[in-house]
């Protein structure tokens, strides 16, 4: 089934949400690394609807960080904050996933919350 760019933007918002929902339950369990990874999905899947609402459509998490990056954070489109934010959780969802020996913890991970919110 094929839906219209209103309708993939929708399902891409209502996917961060769930997402997020993920994360909180994670939390919850004191289960901090797949907390990180649920709270980059759940970011990336926000980006990647606000890219696709202007007509960009990069086919890697890399070129959805530097699409978001170059036209909505360097523009001032969205504040610098929100872009280090999207840009760590980045960094740190591949660390969580695919380092050895890496755990975060819930001060690293619990003020990340509200700004993915």
């Amino acid at each position: 089934m094929k839906g219209t760019k209103k309708d993939l933007i929708k399902y891409r918002l209502l996917r961060a949400r769930d997402t997020l929902d993920d994360a909180h339950i994670l939390a919850e369990k004191n289960k901090w690394n797949s907390a990180i990874n649920r709270l980059y999905y759940a970011s990336y899947y926000a980006v990647m609807a606000l890219l696709l609402d202007s007509d960009f459509k990069p086919t890697t998490h890399n070129g959805a960080k530097s699409n978001f990056s170059e036209y909505f954070i360097s523009t001032g489109k969205i504040s610098k904050d929100l872009g280090k934010i999207y840009s760590q959780l980045f960094t740190w969802r591949q660390k969580g996933d695919y380092d050895d020996l890496f755990d975060f913890d819930k001060e690293k991970v619990m003020p990340y919350f509200e700004p993915v919110e």
